[in-house]
């Protein structure tokens, strides 16, 4: 079945790499290779589907180039491992990428001062002439485009634009302003056509979008930021504690 799925229409006006491509990237997304797991040698691959070496070899270069593959030198290729992101910590992306390992980076779309819409002025409880920080940016890890953030800050709680860099928690950490708590809804979507092109995906596929708000301690509103984060590289988890009797949560047991 899975070798059924690998071997390209000749019919089929696309070509014959993209629908390789397409193919182990079905594979992939429906658990028939592991995560982690080796991807089959390229001979291998082009005896299954009947393509030549270069088609597979394009076909591969097109996966990794998404982020999907892993190429290691002398090793082979690897079916890149999901990323668990824990939807109850309240950390900067920079933070989860350099603890996994991951040196993070940004390409920045923009970074500019302005008025605040409407809605920015209502939800972060801003004077409409109160300016705000407006920093869109896509994330890269290792690299590899995982995520298209917008926030919007008031400007009086960070330092000069040009002194945010990769983390916008240390940006306003700067001025004893790094949230305290926060709240993100979650919700399944696709890929447009320009997220797409910024994430090295294929438009129409998975994306988590993400809406985070975040407060200071004395509740003050801190951060509005929406971000578009890979599907099929992210899963969000989410610890549950029994409820105790009478509605209260379980105390969470000490770590060992």
């Amino acid at each position: 079945m899975v070798a059924r799925r690998l071997v390209p229409d000749r019919n089929d006006a696309t070509p014959l790499y993209i629908q390789v491509a397409n193919g182990i990237r079905e594979i992939i997304r429906d658990g028939s290779l592991d995560v982690g797991g080796a991807l089959p040698s390229e001979r291998t691959l082009s005896e299954l589907t009947g393509a030549s070496r270069v088609t597979i070899r394009k076909a591969i270069h097109q996966l990794a180039e998404e982020g999907l593959l892993l190429r290691r030198h002398g090793s082979g290729t690897y079916v890149a491992p999901r990323i668990e992101q824990h939807s109850g910590d309240l950390t900067s992306f920079s933070a989860d990428a350099a603890t996994r390992g991951e040196a993070p980076g940004s390409i920045w779309i923009v970074k500019a001062l302005s008025a605040p819409t409407e809605e920015g002025a209502a939800i972060l409880a801003a004077a409409p002439t109160t300016l705000v920080a407006r920093l869109g940016r896509v994330r890269l890890a290792d690299g590899q485009p995982l995520a298209i953030e917008h926030a919007v800050v008031p400007a009086e709680l960070l330092p000069g634009l040009d002194q945010i860099q990769d983390s916008l928690y240390a940006a306003l950490a700067m001025k004893g302003n790094r949230p305290f708590r926060g709240e993100q809804r979650l919700r399944a979507s696709t890929a447009t056509s320009v997220e797409a092109g910024l994430l090295s995906m294929q438009e129409g596929g998975e994306i988590l979008r993400i809406e985070r708000r975040t407060f200071l301690e004395d509740g003050r509103p801190v951060e509005l930021t929406r971000s578009a984060y890979r599907g099929d590289r992210y899963t969000f988890v989410t610890e549950l504690r029994e409820l105790r009797p009478g509605g209260g949560l379980a105390r969470r047991p000490p770590q060992t």
